[in-house]
């Protein structure tokens, strides 16, 4: 039953990374950083690289995987959020 549960829990948190394909999506095309919170997709990215190192120390595959797709979609919004904040601040 555990395993089971950790299974569905590792479902959830490759659902939650396909959550922030949209805003990346977003950001991407509209080639500009206005409307998105660089202190909220920053803090969530800190939080998932926390949880992936927790992950890695508890031996947990489902938060390593989860956690690391969920970082690779919510950076990616935060890169491009930091990229187009400093091409359009210099300009």
């Amino acid at each position: 039953m555990r395993q089971i549960v950790a299974f569905i829990f590792g479902l959830g948190l490759i659902g939650n990374a396909l959550l922030f394909v949209p805003q990346a999506i977003a950001v991407w095309r509209k080639k500009t950083d206005e409307g998105v919170s660089l202190i909220t997709f920053g803090g969530f990215s800190v939080l998932q690289i926390l949880g992936v190192i927790h992950g890695f120390y508890e031996h947990d595959n489902s938060l390593i995987v989860g956690l690391g797709a969920s970082f690779l979609t919510c950076g990616t919004v935060t890169a491009l959020t930091v990229f187009y904040r400093f091409r359009r601040l210099r300009a």
